[in-house]
């Protein structure tokens, strides 16, 4: 019991002291870390104490010779004793209340000394550092003016030298800018004189005053010769053409009110010697631009001119195209209505076909009698030739649609007309279609000609007939006729083709039978089916005859069919080429 006791407190004794060490060591890694920023911030300090504020302040003074320049110096050496003698140690003391605050190891104590030691140093590290840039604008003016000055004066050179070459192209603005580059010179000497005395308070609003001065000659240079080359010679002129060849226009009849030319010549003259007038005193704001429009407009004003004369000739064109096609349309049209109640009597017309015929016929005068106004307004002039030809073109679309509609009417009675000549010429085909088909039959004179031939051949007959029916009937109807003329060819092409094909048949069947005799003697069968082939021939079923000849033959000579063909088939050809 005794040694678990001991054990006990062995343990307790270390554990003790190893926090009593932890504690230790974490205390004095704070004391350290707290220290360290003390000691920069008393860097800091010392720094300040040392900057290069009172050497820059003792420079100056060799400078002052003059009462601005004495208050700015007594100014600047008041704020420099101010930081030296009042806040610098006001710094030191609030550095030893820090270091006593850690001493005593008052760490929230430290922390608030030191935020506020950081905030203090800040603030007086700014207004020594703008001290001193104000102190040094001064110090350092010399140097930087004299840099200012040097490349003034050698855009100075550059910009008069350019003058010179060019001055003839100033015209009488030439003075006016060899004036102004005195006034810069002027600047320049005035600039030595604030130097001379030390005065380089003044100094900036000189520069500045020149480099501004330069800047606006810069433009003057640039853009003066450009503008006095415009407004006294370039504008003058276009205004003068455009005004002859205006007059010219409109005594030939042009309607150019729409252009204002007269009123818009007023201003642009206006405007211009608005513009020299400024030039005078070298205001050249939006001069160059405000010139540069009015020469545009001037440019695009011969464009309209021609345009306008182009749209004459084009308006001419179309309105003699537009007169010729209406005078040859109205003629058309009045016949036709001339000739209505024969068209009527000769052809069936529908309601609505009569109907599109009345509808061009009123569209038509409709548009005759605006014709005849736009040529009004063209008399008189009062319409420029753009609005004129806007109106033809109008009027060119709707007598194109009119010329559409009435292209349909004239497209019905036309076919019509075309279906009855058709049909004519095709009675006529059918005729000589039957003709040729009995010619044929009687040519070749054949034994039988079967009954069902017959019957078609009056079917083609009565078909024509009725084609005759239709063309005699007063109206006629097209559409029937149409029908009727359709029929009548079907039916005598089919029964010229069956003629065709039966005496063909026929002949070959014949052929056939005469090529097999040289077999008969020898061949028992073959000789048996010829003979049964004659007389199918005889009662006129020749397909029937051929078919067993041609079969028969085959069995004794393969390929008798191709033959036969081709030796007949040539020895047709050599009788007709003979």
């Amino acid at each position: 019991m005794d040694n678990i006791l001991l054990i006990i407190s062995v343990a307790f004794i270390v554990a003790a002291i190893a926090i009593i060490v932890v504690l230790n060591v974490m205390q004095s890694s704070k004391n350290k870390k707290y220290k360290k920023i003390i000691d920069k911030l008393d860097y800091q300090k010392n720094e300040l104490d040392t900057s290069p504020v009172g050497p820059e302040l003792v420079k100056l003074k060799s400078y002052v010779n003059n009462e601005k320049l004495d208050l700015l110096y007594q100014n600047w050496k008041e704020r420099l004793n101010d930081i030296k003698n009042i806040k610098i140690p006001k710094i030191t003391d609030m550095l030893i209340e820090a270091e006593y605050s850690l001493s005593q190891m008052d760490y929230k104590s430290t922390m608030y000394k030191i935020a506020k030691l950081e905030m203090e140093l800040y603030k007086v590290r700014t207004s020594s550092e703008f001290l001193l840039d104000e102190i040094k604008e001064i110090t350092n003016s010399e140097e930087r003016n004299r840099g200012s000055i040097t490349k003034l004066k050698a855009k100075y050179r550059k910009l008069i030298e350019k003058f010179e070459e060019t001055k003839p192209e100033f015209g009488e603005f030439a003075s006016v800018v060899a004036l102004q580059f005195e006034n810069i010179a002027k600047r320049f000497e005035d600039f030595e004189i604030l130097m001379e005395k030390n005065e380089y308070t003044e100094v900036p609003t000189i520069l500045k005053a020149t480099a501004e001065m330069l800047k606006h000659m810069e433009v003057v240079i640039e853009e003066l010769p450009s503008i006095v080359l415009i407004a006294q010679g370039i504008l003058p002129k276009k205004i003068k053409e455009v005004n002859q060849i205006y007059q010219k226009m409109t005594d030939e009849g042009y309607a150019l009110g729409y252009l204002n030319v007269e009123y818009n010549i007023e201003e642009a003259k206006n405007k211009i010697g608005d513009i020299l007038d400024r030039a005078k005193v070298l205001n050249l704001e939006d001069s160059l631009f405000d010139l540069k429009v009015l020469t545009e407009y001037f440019e695009n004003l011969f464009t309209d001119f021609e345009k306008e004369k182009v749209i004459k000739a084009d308006y001419e064109t179309a309105n003699v195209t537009l007169k010729t096609k209406l005078n040859k349309t109205n003629k058309l049209v009045t016949d036709m209505f001339n000739q209505m109640d024969d068209l009527k009597k000769l052809y069936s017309l529908s309601e609505e076909d009569l109907k599109k015929l009345y509808e061009v016929k009123s569209d038509l005068d409709n548009l005759t009698k605006d014709y005849n106004i736009l040529n009004s307004h063209t008399s008189n002039n009062n319409f420029a030739f753009s609005k004129l030809t806007e109106e033809v073109e109008n009027l060119v679309i709707r007598f194109t649609e009119i010329e559409n509609k009435l292209d349909e009417c004239l497209n019905v009675i036309g076919n019509m007309h075309e279906d009855e000549m058709r049909a004519r010429e095709q009675l006529d085909e059918v005729k000589t279609l039957l003709k040729n088909a009995q010619s044929q039959l009687r040519t070749f004179n054949l034994p039988v000609i079967p009954n069902n031939y017959y019957v078609e051949l009056k079917e083609a007959k009565e078909a024509m007939s009725e084609i005759v029916k239709e063309l005699e009937k007063k109206p006629i109807t097209i559409e029937t006729l149409n029908t009727r003329v359709d029929t009548a060819r079907d039916l005598a092409l089919k029964l010229f083709g069956k003629t065709k094909e039966m005496i063909k048949t026929a002949m070959f069947a014949e052929m056939a039978i005469v090529y097999g005799n040289r077999y008969r003697s020898s061949e028992k069968d073959l000789d048996r089916n010829l003979s049964y082939s004659e007389v199918l021939f005889n009662k006129g079923e020749y397909q029937k005859s051929l078919e067993l000849t041609i079969n028969s033959l085959n069995k004794i000579e393969p390929g008798i069919y191709d033959k036969l063909l081709q030796f007949y088939g040539g020895k047709n050809e050599e009788q007709k080429n003979g």
